[in-house]
């Protein structure tokens, strides 16, 4: 019963920002994580970013130095701010969250929200 609503996408140039955000509801477990994902036409999903409860922060390669992932533990929300944005970062982002324990294949996923970035 855990649901996940992205917002924040939209039609940007390149080099703009954009800050996505994802409201988490029901139960999650104590220890988790929680994720950004992407999926561009004819690609796999992939990593962008993910973040621990304890606030440990991993991010996919090509976007190192760019994003940043947050989360508001209480609120149940996380974040992705995008800056320096390239054409290559179009795609549908997608929200996960996850046990600690296991890894994001095991989680729970938002409808996910679009960027598409002009060049």
């Amino acid at each position: 019963q855990v649901q996940l609503v992205e917002s924040g996408g939209g039609l940007v140039q390149a080099g703009g920002s954009l800050r996505l955000s994802c409201a988490v509801s029901g139960s999650i477990p104590s220890i988790n994580v929680m994720g950004w994902y992407r999926q561009a036409p004819g690609k796999q999903r992939e990593l962008v970013a993910d973040i621990t409860t304890g606030g440990w922060t991993n991010y996919g390669d090509s976007v190192k130095g760019r994003f940043t992932i947050s989360r508001d533990s209480v609120k149940k929300m996380v974040y992705l701010q995008m800056n320096s944005l390239k054409f290559e970062d179009t795609a549908v982002y997608y929200c996960n969250v996850h046990d600690y324990y296991t890894n994001y294949r095991s989680g729970s996923w938002g409808q996910g929200t679009q960027v598409t970035v002009s060049s």
